[in-house]
């Protein structure tokens, strides 16, 4: 069965603001695979698997961040995966 995969690129004050730290946390609790990393312009990037619908709380948690941050966009992009779930969500970079 394939995996709904949401990749996203974060901008605005997303660095610095204990942000990959709360994605990871938020996506921990929604029982979503993936990762999240610091890009060097700035912006934060995610993959996270899993059902669609805490994909799309996922997003929603994304678009406001942690206390702290600012985010000015987000940029989504939605797929599917026939390849094996990723285990656990992992903050690097």
């Amino acid at each position: 069965m394939p995996t709904t995969v949401l990749h996203a690129i974060v901008q605005g004050r997303v660095q610095g603001v204990f942000y990959r730290a709360s994605a990871r946390r938020e996506a921990v609790r929604l029982r979503l695979g993936g990762w999240v990393r610091n890009l060097a312009d700035g912006t934060v990037e995610t993959r996270a698997e899993g059902p669609e619908d805490r994909l799309r709380e996922f997003l929603e948690w994304l678009h406001r961040g942690p206390e702290g941050a600012r985010v000015d966009r987000v940029e989504e992009a939605w797929s599917r995966s026939d390849d094996p779930p990723t285990a656990g969500f992992n903050v690097t970079g």
